[in-house]
């Protein structure tokens, strides 16, 4: 998306469209379509993506991770959705956004009621997951521009979304673990390899290799290498 597609003042990607901004609901849609543009690019193609969170899903598992081809990686595919609702709530996700990249009615809908009725997993349009991540169960919500790297883990009871005024969401790097019941709220940064406690509430950044609890959450450890002369 341009930076200011609409020709508003003073508007910037992330921020909420300005009041009165939407004569009708077709201009509603046609900002939420370029929003949705604005990540289709992000985002990895379908069979990279399935194969990553197959991968991530066997290895935390401890189940077998290496497959004889395609056919045998589509059969773990499917074997592993049907006994995890969390990993089947991943599979339509990736479905999904596929479909609606490609710019196909209805089906993306469906999917996302699907997902939402089978998994209690509510995962917004505008949401990038990259390849790589594992859901252990359900009863998560994510939502708005929200970025989330690779190897992370999401918890149950997650929350990842907005704050009242903005439409950035967080942006979690690579290798971050959220704990059950946390809430990561606004557009915050949170830093690769960062743990974040149980029912923690997150509104500000956490920096990269600490562990942060609370609410609101606050730093409890810190695994950074100290700097030369600390």
């Amino acid at each position: 998306m341009s930076s200011n597609p609409f020709g508003w003042p003073d508007w910037r990607p992330g921020d909420p469209p300005p009041p009165g901004a939407f004569p009708s609901r077709a201009d509603e849609l046609a900002f939420q379509r370029a929003l949705n543009s604005e990540t289709a690019g992000q985002r990895a193609p379908l069979a990279a993506a399935l194969r990553g969170d197959l991968q991530m899903f066997a290895a935390v598992r401890t189940e077998r991770s290496r497959f004889v081809n395609d056919l045998d990686r589509l059969a773990n595919i499917v074997r592993i959705a049907w006994a995890s609702d969390a990993f089947f709530a991943l599979v339509l996700y990736r479905l999904r956004t596929s479909l609606r990249s490609h710019h196909i009615p209805f089906a993306p809908t469906i999917l996302h009621r699907i997902c939402m009725m089978t998994s209690q997993v509510c995962i917004g349009d505008p949401v990038v997951i990259a390849p790589g991540v594992y859901i252990p169960h359900g009863q998560i919500v994510i939502d708005g521009a929200v970025r989330i790297g690779t190897h992370t883990i999401l918890n149950p009871w997650v929350t990842i979304g907005l704050l009242e005024g903005n439409m950035q969401g967080p942006t979690l790097g690579d290798g971050v673990f959220v704990g059950t019941g946390a809430k990561i709220l606004g557009p915050v940064q949170i830093g690769a390899n960062a743990k974040i406690a149980a029912n923690s509430v997150v509104l500000h950044d956490v920096a990269p290799d600490t562990t942060v609890a609370g609410a609101p959450a606050r730093l409890v450890a810190d695994r950074r290498e100290p700097a030369d002369g600390d």
